[in-house]
């Protein structure tokens, strides 16, 4: 990445990455360079095995916002002036933004270690769209999420329609995603949003960070094929994901890796596993 970035601050400790969103005076919200810098970041984590895993968070009361407003209301956004004539071609563009913002949370999935959200106050928008982006998620008592495109007519395209389903039982997205509700903190917990609720932002990062150093300790190679083990499940038969799994462990299962457990184990200390190598992308 070129220069220093404008949403977010990373800081790497102990094989724990840490993302935080650094625009609290504007509730995190994501401007333009949010959709270039967070894949960059997230590609430079996994890429390059700088981290074992990755936590999102945000400074400030709320997390984030979602899709900074100037984006809607600016010269030439959407809802400025008269609403423009149909344009085949300028909406096939507009099909290739959308993909374009879609791609740059699925890095979030695609990444080679588990990514944690720590959610405080507002999670709306493209907030929530970032944190179901995500291998799972804590929030303080005040937290909360919302399908916010609904209340300004438009249709959710971001990820959260696609995602939320597979977290969290249908009629519960269906109510939000048609109401435009706030689901809180407890409600988020009771119907398995977050897995933890916390009473502030202090609580819930010194619980992050135990469980961060805990999936850190863990063997990388291992850790990267149980998310894609995951991750491949969720969108296949179970047939198909036992089938996955078997042809992984085939060909990635390293027994260096389970005896050095299993010594760790015998003389009481803690496992110690190489790395996962760095990506090559390029020839």
């Amino acid at each position: 990445m070129s220069g220093t970035p404008t949403c977010f601050d990373l800081e790497i400790v102990d094989k724990v990455a840490h993302l935080r969103m650094i625009r609290p005076e504007r509730l995190n919200s994501m401007i333009p360079a949010f959709w270039r810098e967070l894949p960059e970041l997230v590609d430079r984590v996994s890429d390059e095995a700088l981290a074992r895993v990755l936590v999102l968070s945000a400074e400030g009361r709320h997390f984030c916002a979602g899709m900074d407003l100037g984006v809607f209301t600016g010269d030439g956004g959407v809802g400025s002036g008269s609403p423009p004539a149909p344009d085949a071609r300028q909406q096939a563009v507009m099909r290739d933004h959308v993909l374009h913002l879609q791609e740059s949370l699925t890095r979030l999935e695609r990444a080679r270690v588990p990514v944690i959200a720590a959610v405080q106050g507002a999670c709306v928008g493209g907030g929530l769209d970032l944190v179901t982006s995500c291998d799972f998620r804590y929030a303080t008592e005040d937290a909360f999420f919302c399908i916010q495109e609904i209340n300004i007519g438009i249709v959710a395209d971001v990820g959260t329609l696609q995602r939320l389903p597979r977290l969290i039982p249908e009629g519960v997205v269906r109510e939000l995603a048609y109401s435009g509700r706030r689901l809180g903190a407890a409600r988020a917990l009771q119907v398995g949003l977050v897995n933890g609720v916390f009473p502030d932002h202090g609580a819930m990062m010194a619980e992050v960070g135990t469980i961060a150093a805990e999936i850190a300790e863990k063997s990388p190679l291992a850790i990267l094929g149980t998310k894609a083990s995951l991750n491949y499940g969720r969108d296949h038969t179970v047939a198909d994901g036992l089938d996955f799994i078997a042809t992984w462990q085939a060909g990635m299962m390293d027994p260096a890796d389970m005896a050095e457990a299993f010594t760790a184990k015998s003389e009481r200390r803690t496992p110690v596993y190489p790395d996962l190598p760095p990506v090559r992308r390029s020839l």
